[in-house]
Protein backbone atom coordinates (compact mmCIF):
# COMPACT_ATOMS: atom_id res chain seq x y z
CA UNK A 1 0.00 0.00 0.00
CA UNK A 2 1.37 3.50 -0.52
CA UNK A 3 1.46 6.29 2.12
CA UNK A 4 -2.76 7.48 2.67
CA UNK A 5 -3.26 10.92 4.16
CA UNK A 6 -4.26 9.38 7.44
CA UNK A 7 -0.47 8.75 9.68
CA UNK A 8 -0.07 5.91 11.34
CA UNK A 9 0.94 7.83 14.62
CA UNK A 10 -0.48 10.62 14.54
CA UNK A 11 1.11 12.08 17.39
CA UNK A 12 -1.40 14.78 18.62
CA UNK A 13 -2.71 13.54 21.31
CA UNK A 14 -1.01 16.38 24.11
CA UNK A 15 -3.67 18.83 22.79
CA UNK A 16 -6.27 19.63 25.79
CA UNK A 17 -9.09 17.91 23.73
CA UNK A 18 -11.97 20.06 25.38
CA UNK A 19 -9.90 22.99 24.86
CA UNK A 20 -9.87 23.20 21.02
CA UNK A 21 -11.54 25.99 18.97
CA UNK A 22 -13.63 24.54 16.37
CA UNK A 23 -14.54 26.15 12.93
CA UNK A 24 -17.92 25.09 10.89
CA UNK A 25 -17.78 25.04 7.38
CA UNK A 26 -21.15 25.09 6.77
CA UNK A 27 -22.57 24.77 10.20
CA UNK A 28 -26.73 25.06 8.97
CA UNK A 29 -26.48 21.54 6.84
CA UNK A 30 -27.36 18.37 8.49
CA UNK A 31 -23.59 17.60 9.71
CA UNK A 32 -22.94 20.83 11.08
CA UNK A 33 -26.19 21.05 12.95
CA UNK A 34 -25.26 17.77 14.32
CA UNK A 35 -22.03 18.91 15.23
CA UNK A 36 -23.19 21.73 17.29
CA UNK A 37 -25.43 19.56 18.71
CA UNK A 38 -22.07 16.97 20.46
CA UNK A 39 -20.87 20.75 21.25
CA UNK A 40 -23.68 21.64 22.93
CA UNK A 41 -23.94 18.12 24.53
CA UNK A 42 -19.93 18.45 25.56
CA UNK A 43 -20.82 21.42 27.20
CA UNK A 44 -23.83 20.28 28.94
CA UNK A 45 -21.41 17.12 30.31
CA UNK A 46 -18.07 18.46 30.93
CA UNK A 47 -18.62 22.06 31.21
CA UNK A 48 -19.47 25.85 29.41
CA UNK A 49 -16.00 26.34 27.92
CA UNK A 50 -15.74 23.02 26.20
CA UNK A 51 -14.96 23.34 21.97
CA UNK A 52 -15.22 27.13 22.19
CA UNK A 53 -16.69 28.32 18.25
CA UNK A 54 -13.79 30.38 16.31
CA UNK A 55 -16.69 30.79 13.42
CA UNK A 56 -19.12 29.36 11.88
CA UNK A 57 -20.34 29.60 8.06
CA UNK A 58 -23.37 28.91 5.87
CA UNK A 59 -23.74 29.71 2.02
CA UNK A 60 -27.56 31.81 2.34
CA UNK A 61 -29.66 30.65 5.57
CA UNK A 62 -29.10 33.93 7.72
CA UNK A 63 -31.89 32.76 10.03
CA UNK A 64 -30.60 29.78 11.02
CA UNK A 65 -27.10 31.08 11.22
CA UNK A 66 -27.79 33.97 13.65
CA UNK A 67 -29.51 31.91 15.89
CA UNK A 68 -26.55 29.36 16.28
CA UNK A 69 -24.14 32.63 16.74
CA UNK A 70 -26.79 34.00 19.41
CA UNK A 71 -26.91 30.72 20.79
CA UNK A 72 -23.28 29.32 20.90
CA UNK A 73 -20.76 32.61 20.45
CA UNK A 74 -18.72 32.03 17.96
CA UNK A 75 -16.04 35.01 17.21
CA UNK A 76 -17.18 35.22 14.02
CA UNK A 77 -19.92 34.01 11.28
CA UNK A 78 -19.61 33.90 7.26
CA UNK A 79 -22.47 34.36 4.65
CA UNK A 80 -21.35 32.91 1.51
CA UNK A 81 -23.28 34.90 -0.33
CA UNK A 82 -22.41 38.32 -0.21
CA UNK A 83 -25.78 39.86 -0.52
CA UNK A 84 -26.97 38.53 2.58
CA UNK A 85 -24.47 39.76 4.77
CA UNK A 86 -27.28 43.38 5.20
CA UNK A 87 -29.66 40.59 6.80
CA UNK A 88 -27.36 39.16 8.77
CA UNK A 89 -25.94 41.80 10.36
CA UNK A 90 -28.94 43.19 11.05
CA UNK A 91 -29.92 39.98 12.99
CA UNK A 92 -27.13 40.00 15.42
CA UNK A 93 -27.27 43.35 15.94
CA UNK A 94 -26.42 44.28 19.75
CA UNK A 95 -23.70 40.87 20.04
CA UNK A 96 -19.65 40.72 19.66
CA UNK A 97 -20.12 38.52 17.07
CA UNK A 98 -17.92 39.92 14.03
CA UNK A 99 -19.80 39.19 10.42
CA UNK A 100 -17.98 38.71 7.07
CA UNK A 101 -19.32 37.40 3.93
CA UNK A 102 -18.49 36.21 0.29
CA UNK A 103 -16.23 33.42 -1.11
CA UNK A 104 -13.05 35.06 0.54
CA UNK A 105 -14.53 35.11 3.70
CA UNK A 106 -15.45 31.53 3.81
CA UNK A 107 -11.03 31.40 3.02
CA UNK A 108 -10.39 33.65 5.76
CA UNK A 109 -12.78 31.70 8.21
CA UNK A 110 -10.67 28.49 7.45
CA UNK A 111 -7.25 30.17 7.99
CA UNK A 112 -8.56 31.57 11.57
CA UNK A 113 -6.89 29.67 14.26
CA UNK A 114 -8.88 26.96 15.33
CA UNK A 115 -7.22 23.78 15.83
CA UNK A 116 -10.14 21.95 14.68
CA UNK A 117 -12.10 22.58 11.24
CA UNK A 118 -15.17 20.39 10.56
CA UNK A 119 -15.74 20.70 6.69
CA UNK A 120 -19.00 20.21 6.15
CA UNK A 121 -20.02 22.32 3.01
CA UNK A 122 -21.43 19.83 0.42
CA UNK A 123 -20.08 19.58 -3.04
CA UNK A 124 -17.06 20.64 -4.98
CA UNK A 125 -17.94 24.03 -3.05
CA UNK A 126 -15.92 23.14 0.25
CA UNK A 127 -12.71 22.53 -1.71
CA UNK A 128 -10.85 25.70 -1.60
CA UNK A 129 -11.69 26.88 2.02
CA UNK A 130 -10.77 23.17 3.70
CA UNK A 131 -7.71 22.95 1.59
CA UNK A 132 -7.11 26.21 3.47
CA UNK A 133 -7.23 24.32 7.17
CA UNK A 134 -5.39 21.47 5.80
CA UNK A 135 -2.43 23.88 4.70
CA UNK A 136 -1.92 25.25 8.07
CA UNK A 137 -1.64 22.55 9.76
CA UNK A 138 -5.22 22.09 11.34
CA UNK A 139 -7.17 18.94 12.80
CA UNK A 140 -10.01 18.36 9.62
CA UNK A 141 -12.88 16.95 10.55
CA UNK A 142 -13.73 15.71 6.95
CA UNK A 143 -17.14 15.22 6.02
CA UNK A 144 -16.76 16.27 2.79
CA UNK A 145 -15.93 13.74 0.74
CA UNK A 146 -16.04 15.46 -2.66
CA UNK A 147 -12.76 17.55 -1.82
CA UNK A 148 -10.59 14.42 -1.30
CA UNK A 149 -12.47 12.41 -4.47
CA UNK A 150 -12.25 15.52 -6.78
CA UNK A 151 -8.48 16.46 -5.46
CA UNK A 152 -6.77 13.64 -3.46
CA UNK A 153 -3.76 14.28 -4.13
CA UNK A 154 -3.81 17.94 -3.66
CA UNK A 155 -4.99 17.37 -0.13
CA UNK A 156 -2.49 14.60 0.50
CA UNK A 157 0.49 16.85 -0.08
CA UNK A 158 -0.88 19.74 1.96
CA UNK A 159 -1.33 17.42 4.87
CA UNK A 160 1.79 15.79 4.56
CA UNK A 161 4.02 18.74 4.50
CA UNK A 162 1.95 21.04 7.36
CA UNK A 163 1.58 17.77 9.09
CA UNK A 164 -1.78 18.09 9.53
CA UNK A 165 -4.46 15.36 10.63
CA UNK A 166 -7.66 14.39 8.78
CA UNK A 167 -10.39 12.48 10.93
CA UNK A 168 -12.77 11.41 8.40
CA UNK A 169 -16.34 12.17 9.53
CA UNK A 170 -18.38 9.69 6.99
CA UNK A 171 -19.51 6.87 8.87
CA UNK A 172 -17.68 4.22 7.21
CA UNK A 173 -14.38 5.97 6.74
CA UNK A 174 -14.35 6.79 10.93
CA UNK A 175 -15.39 2.91 11.63
CA UNK A 176 -12.35 1.76 8.95
CA UNK A 177 -10.28 4.46 11.08
CA UNK A 178 -10.56 2.77 13.97
CA UNK A 179 -10.56 -0.62 12.98
CA UNK A 180 -7.43 -0.32 10.71
CA UNK A 181 -3.77 -2.01 12.37
CA UNK A 182 -1.43 0.71 10.39
CA UNK A 183 1.31 -0.61 12.48
CA UNK A 184 0.64 -4.34 10.29
CA UNK A 185 -0.64 -2.75 7.16
CA UNK A 186 0.98 -5.80 5.40
CA UNK A 187 -1.58 -8.06 7.16
CA UNK A 188 -4.85 -5.99 6.05
CA UNK A 189 -6.45 -8.05 3.10
CA UNK A 190 -9.56 -5.63 2.48
CA UNK A 191 -11.48 -2.80 3.53
CA UNK A 192 -15.29 -3.73 3.09
CA UNK A 193 -17.61 -0.56 3.17
CA UNK A 194 -21.33 -0.92 4.01
CA UNK A 195 -24.04 0.27 2.09
CA UNK A 196 -27.93 0.89 2.88
CA UNK A 197 -29.08 0.01 -0.40
CA UNK A 198 -31.56 3.20 0.02
CA UNK A 199 -34.66 3.74 -0.63
CA UNK A 200 -34.64 1.60 -4.29
CA UNK A 201 -32.63 -0.97 -2.96
CA UNK A 202 -35.51 -3.41 -3.80
CA UNK A 203 -36.90 -1.87 -6.78
CA UNK A 204 -36.68 -2.95 -10.61
CA UNK A 205 -35.23 -0.47 -13.16
CA UNK A 206 -38.09 -0.06 -14.57
CA UNK A 207 -40.21 0.83 -11.19
CA UNK A 208 -36.82 3.52 -10.56
CA UNK A 209 -37.64 5.48 -14.12
CA UNK A 210 -40.75 6.80 -12.49
CA UNK A 211 -38.54 8.35 -8.98
CA UNK A 212 -39.00 11.53 -7.92
CA UNK A 213 -36.95 13.92 -5.90
CA UNK A 214 -39.27 14.26 -3.06
CA UNK A 215 -38.56 9.78 -2.68
CA UNK A 216 -35.19 9.83 -3.31
CA UNK A 217 -34.00 12.18 -0.75
CA UNK A 218 -36.39 9.98 2.03
CA UNK A 219 -33.75 7.76 3.22
CA UNK A 220 -34.51 5.02 5.07
CA UNK A 221 -32.04 4.92 8.04
CA UNK A 222 -30.12 8.32 7.62
CA UNK A 223 -31.32 11.94 7.68
CA UNK A 224 -28.80 13.97 5.31
CA UNK A 225 -29.25 16.98 3.19
CA UNK A 226 -30.72 16.22 -0.64
CA UNK A 227 -27.67 15.86 -2.34
CA UNK A 228 -26.14 12.70 -0.81
CA UNK A 229 -29.14 11.80 -0.40
CA UNK A 230 -29.67 11.00 -3.68
CA UNK A 231 -26.39 9.98 -4.08
CA UNK A 232 -26.79 7.18 -1.22
CA UNK A 233 -30.07 6.59 -3.83
CA UNK A 234 -27.90 6.04 -6.93
CA UNK A 235 -25.11 4.11 -4.58
CA UNK A 236 -22.80 6.92 -6.16
CA UNK A 237 -22.13 7.91 -2.90
CA UNK A 238 -20.75 4.54 -1.86
CA UNK A 239 -18.72 4.50 -5.02
CA UNK A 240 -17.27 7.92 -3.74
CA UNK A 241 -16.67 6.57 -0.74
CA UNK A 242 -14.63 4.17 -2.50
CA UNK A 243 -12.46 6.21 -3.62
CA UNK A 244 -11.90 8.40 -0.28
CA UNK A 245 -10.75 5.16 1.23
CA UNK A 246 -8.16 4.49 -1.38
CA UNK A 247 -6.89 8.03 -0.77
CA UNK A 248 -7.21 8.62 3.16
CA UNK A 249 -5.94 5.10 4.19
CA UNK A 250 -3.63 4.36 0.88
CA UNK A 251 -5.63 1.30 0.06
CA UNK A 252 -5.28 -0.47 -3.47
CA UNK A 253 -8.54 -0.59 -5.27
CA UNK A 254 -8.49 -4.21 -5.75
CA UNK A 255 -8.21 -3.98 -1.10
CA UNK A 256 -11.58 -1.82 -1.65
CA UNK A 257 -15.07 -3.37 -1.93
CA UNK A 258 -18.67 -2.92 -0.84
CA UNK A 259 -21.62 -4.63 0.57
CA UNK A 260 -25.31 -4.24 1.07
CA UNK A 261 -26.37 -4.05 4.29
CA UNK A 262 -29.91 -2.45 4.26
CA UNK A 263 -30.67 -2.08 8.76
CA UNK A 264 -27.06 0.08 8.60
CA UNK A 265 -25.50 -0.72 11.50
CA UNK A 266 -21.93 -2.47 10.91
CA UNK A 267 -20.54 0.13 9.24
CA UNK A 268 -17.54 -1.04 8.21
CA UNK A 269 -15.29 -4.77 8.37
CA UNK A 270 -11.68 -4.45 7.91
CA UNK A 271 -10.31 -8.51 6.99
CA UNK A 272 -6.70 -9.67 8.20
CA UNK A 273 -4.47 -12.33 6.92
CA UNK A 274 -4.96 -14.29 9.32
CA UNK A 275 -8.98 -14.96 9.23
CA UNK A 276 -9.61 -12.51 11.44
CA UNK A 277 -13.06 -9.77 10.48
CA UNK A 278 -13.13 -6.84 12.01
CA UNK A 279 -16.58 -4.48 12.41
CA UNK A 280 -17.62 -1.42 13.64
CA UNK A 281 -21.35 -1.18 14.89
CA UNK A 282 -23.19 1.37 16.20
CA UNK A 283 -26.56 3.31 15.77
CA UNK A 284 -27.06 4.75 12.26
CA UNK A 285 -26.72 8.28 13.75
CA UNK A 286 -24.03 10.81 12.57
CA UNK A 287 -23.43 12.57 15.69
CA UNK A 288 -20.91 9.21 16.54
CA UNK A 289 -18.90 9.80 14.36
CA UNK A 290 -18.66 13.37 14.65
CA UNK A 291 -17.86 12.73 18.26
CA UNK A 292 -15.03 10.77 17.42
CA UNK A 293 -13.36 13.27 15.42
CA UNK A 294 -14.12 16.05 18.15
CA UNK A 295 -12.44 13.97 20.84
CA UNK A 296 -9.87 12.20 18.74
CA UNK A 297 -7.66 10.81 20.57
CA UNK A 298 -9.92 10.91 23.13
CA UNK A 299 -13.50 9.71 23.60
CA UNK A 300 -16.33 11.80 24.42
CA UNK A 301 -19.66 11.53 25.98
CA UNK A 302 -21.86 11.37 22.42
CA UNK A 303 -25.75 12.57 22.62
CA UNK A 304 -25.73 10.03 19.55
CA UNK A 305 -28.00 6.95 20.07
CA UNK A 306 -27.22 3.74 21.63
CA UNK A 307 -27.44 0.25 19.65
CA UNK A 308 -29.60 -2.21 21.09
CA UNK A 309 -29.28 -5.44 19.00
CA UNK A 310 -31.87 -7.41 20.85
CA UNK A 311 -34.00 -4.75 19.85
CA UNK A 312 -32.32 -5.03 16.32
CA UNK A 313 -33.34 -8.47 15.88
CA UNK A 314 -31.34 -9.89 12.65
CA UNK A 315 -28.75 -7.89 10.37
CA UNK A 316 -28.44 -8.29 6.41
CA UNK A 317 -26.01 -8.86 4.11
CA UNK A 318 -26.00 -8.96 -0.15
CA UNK A 319 -23.95 -8.55 -2.71
CA UNK A 320 -24.75 -4.75 -4.70
CA UNK A 321 -26.22 -4.89 -8.29
CA UNK A 322 -23.91 -3.15 -10.54
CA UNK A 323 -26.81 -3.22 -12.98
CA UNK A 324 -29.52 -1.36 -11.43
CA UNK A 325 -26.88 1.24 -9.97
CA UNK A 326 -24.62 1.85 -12.21
CA UNK A 327 -23.29 4.69 -10.39
CA UNK A 328 -21.56 2.48 -8.25
CA UNK A 329 -20.10 0.78 -11.52
CA UNK A 330 -18.98 4.14 -12.96
CA UNK A 331 -16.84 4.94 -9.70
CA UNK A 332 -15.40 1.65 -9.35
CA UNK A 333 -14.21 2.24 -12.68
CA UNK A 334 -12.66 5.50 -12.20
CA UNK A 335 -11.02 4.25 -8.88
CA UNK A 336 -8.87 2.01 -11.13
CA UNK A 337 -8.38 4.64 -13.57
CA UNK A 338 -7.17 7.35 -11.65
CA UNK A 339 -5.44 10.11 -12.80
CA UNK A 340 -8.24 12.99 -13.87
CA UNK A 341 -11.20 10.01 -13.78
CA UNK A 342 -11.95 11.11 -9.77
CA UNK A 343 -12.11 14.74 -10.01
CA UNK A 344 -14.49 14.55 -13.89
CA UNK A 345 -16.59 11.45 -11.64
CA UNK A 346 -17.28 14.04 -9.19
CA UNK A 347 -18.38 16.86 -11.19
CA UNK A 348 -20.62 15.08 -13.64
CA UNK A 349 -22.25 14.18 -10.95
CA UNK A 350 -22.84 16.84 -8.68
CA UNK A 351 -24.65 18.59 -12.48
CA UNK A 352 -26.71 15.49 -12.55
CA UNK A 353 -27.79 15.19 -9.35
CA UNK A 354 -29.05 18.90 -9.42
CA UNK A 355 -30.68 18.57 -12.55
CA UNK A 356 -32.46 15.86 -11.13
CA UNK A 357 -33.53 17.58 -7.77
CA UNK A 358 -34.48 20.36 -10.12
CA UNK A 359 -36.67 17.74 -12.25
CA UNK A 360 -35.05 18.15 -15.59
CA UNK A 361 -33.66 15.34 -15.97
CA UNK A 362 -35.17 11.48 -14.44
CA UNK A 363 -33.34 9.59 -12.14
CA UNK A 364 -32.28 6.77 -14.34
CA UNK A 365 -30.59 9.64 -16.34
CA UNK A 366 -28.21 10.47 -13.66
CA UNK A 367 -25.85 7.80 -14.78
CA UNK A 368 -26.56 8.07 -17.88
CA UNK A 369 -25.34 11.88 -17.76
CA UNK A 370 -22.64 10.64 -15.70
CA UNK A 371 -20.85 8.15 -18.26
CA UNK A 372 -21.58 10.34 -20.95
CA UNK A 373 -19.27 12.97 -19.67
CA UNK A 374 -16.91 10.70 -18.69
CA UNK A 375 -16.70 9.11 -22.30
CA UNK A 376 -16.10 12.57 -23.42
CA UNK A 377 -12.69 13.00 -21.39
CA UNK A 378 -11.37 9.74 -22.04
CA UNK A 379 -9.17 10.91 -24.10
CA UNK A 380 -8.22 13.54 -22.17
CA UNK A 381 -7.36 11.02 -19.42
CA UNK A 382 -3.70 10.37 -19.84
CA UNK A 383 -3.64 8.94 -16.21
CA UNK A 384 -1.88 12.50 -14.91
CA UNK A 385 -3.55 13.43 -11.55
CA UNK A 386 -3.95 17.23 -10.77
CA UNK A 387 -1.54 18.50 -8.34
CA UNK A 388 -2.79 21.74 -7.33
CA UNK A 389 -5.96 23.46 -6.83
CA UNK A 390 -5.97 25.59 -10.30
CA UNK A 391 -5.85 22.61 -12.15
CA UNK A 392 -8.66 20.55 -10.12
CA UNK A 393 -10.72 23.72 -10.80
CA UNK A 394 -10.15 23.99 -14.19
CA UNK A 395 -10.90 20.27 -15.04
CA UNK A 396 -14.01 20.31 -12.48
CA UNK A 397 -15.45 23.46 -14.63
CA UNK A 398 -15.10 21.79 -17.97
CA UNK A 399 -16.88 18.59 -17.06
CA UNK A 400 -19.69 20.37 -15.07
CA UNK A 401 -20.12 22.51 -18.75
CA UNK A 402 -20.09 19.15 -20.29
CA UNK A 403 -22.52 17.47 -18.06
CA UNK A 404 -24.69 20.76 -18.24
CA UNK A 405 -24.81 20.37 -21.66
CA UNK A 406 -25.92 16.39 -21.58
CA UNK A 407 -28.37 17.29 -19.33
CA UNK A 408 -29.94 19.92 -21.38
CA UNK A 409 -29.90 17.73 -24.16
CA UNK A 410 -31.71 15.31 -22.08
CA UNK A 411 -34.27 17.82 -20.44
CA UNK A 412 -34.98 18.76 -24.25
CA UNK A 413 -35.45 15.23 -25.97
CA UNK A 414 -38.11 14.83 -22.78
CA UNK A 415 -39.90 18.17 -23.19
Amino acid sequence: MRDGLIPPNPGIHLLPVLGRHVTILGSTGSIGTSTLEVIRFAREHYGPNAFPLQALTAQRNVELLAAQAREMHPAVVVIGDAAMKPALAAALAGTDVEVLAGPDALIEAAQRPAEMVVSAIVGAAGLAPTLEAAKRGAIVALANKECVVAAGEVFRRAAADSRGVLIPVDSEHSAAFQLLDFAQTQAIEKVTLTASGGPFRTWSLERMAAVTPEQAVRHPNWSMGAKISVDSATLMNKGLELIEAHVLFGMAPDKLDVIVHAQSVVHCLVSYADGSVLAHLSAPDMKTPISLALGWPHRIASPARVLNLAELGHMTFESPDYERFPCLRLARTCLQLGGTAPTILNAANEIAVDSFLKRRIGFLGIAKIVEQTLNTFERINNGCTPTNLDDVLELDAAARARASEFTGQAAGRAA
